[in-house]
């Protein structure tokens, strides 16, 4: 059963894309760089030939992400559907979910504690929960060392002198300025885990399919442009500014 329903959503997604796929215009005037496939023409804009899995950055991560072990990633994302159903669904807050689990806990421990004392005769001594002191050391490290790596990035576009390049940046955050509008900090963070998960091991399957409707969009936009071109702003009159000398 669970390879034959893994089968079926695969066709239903790989027929998905050859439906889009048809539906777009082939684009055949419009030229990149070099000849070859629209394949490798496309993958241009994802870094060449480098892997999905090298993208990502290697390592647990990037397995994690293309469901290399399957139980991990299921565990992850189901993990992550958990805690969004209660914080947005069920209405439950950080911390009404912090001291519930405290409580619990110390109850358990009270229980025990209580209970073994009445039938050994002697007190029993319950093992202490301890977190070791790396692990946040290690948290903070690597939250700080990534805060600084995207700071010095936007650093780095500001400063650049790439107007296309800063453009792209600010019109991103006047984006994600308007889905913070639309849903939440938890729902954002959420979407975003679930395309994390599903996107790059639907695009290392399809990538022949997606690689070629982007090339189709891209060149009907292309095509688009054009015509815009030459029907709307090639006749709009360039003004020479004209300076009269003075007698």
């Amino acid at each position: 059963m669970p390879e034959h329903s893994e089968n079926a959503a695969e066709n239903m997604v790989s027929g998905i894309m050859d439906a889009i796929a048809d539906k777009l215009p082939k684009q055949k005037s419009v030229r990149f760089s070099e000849e070859g496939s629209i394949s490798s023409q496309a993958k241009k804009l994802f870094g060449g030939d480098k892997s999905v899995h090298h993208i990502l950055g290697g390592g647990k991560s990037a397995d994690v992400l293309l469901w290399r072990n399957k139980k991990i990633s299921s565990s992850v994302l189901g993990g992550a559907t958990a805690a969004w159903v209660f914080f947005e669904w069920l209405d439950y807050h950080f911390l009404t979910i912090i001291s519930f689990v405290l409580v619990l806990g110390m109850a358990i421990q009270f229980g025990w504690s209580s209970f073994a004392g009445m039938l050994n005769g002697s007190p029993t001594n319950v093992p202490r929960v301890e977190l070791p002191e790396e692990v946040f050391a290690n948290i903070g490290a690597a939250v700080g060392a990534q805060v600084n790596k995207f700071l010095g990035s936007l650093q780095d576009i500001s400063c650049g002198r790439d107007l296309k390049q800063f453009l792209m940046v600010i019109a991103g955050f006047v984006v994600a300025s308007f889905i913070g509008s639309w849903f939440n900090l938890i729902s954002v963070i959420y979407i975003g885990f679930v395309s994390a998960h599903t996107l790059p091991v639907i695009y290392e399957k399809y990538h022949d399919q997606i690689d070629e409707m982007l090339y189709n969009m891209l060149g009907l936009l292309g095509s688009q442009y054009q015509k815009l071109d030459k029907g709307v702003l090639s006749k709009i009159p360039k003004g020479s500014l004209k300076f009269k000398k003075s007698q």
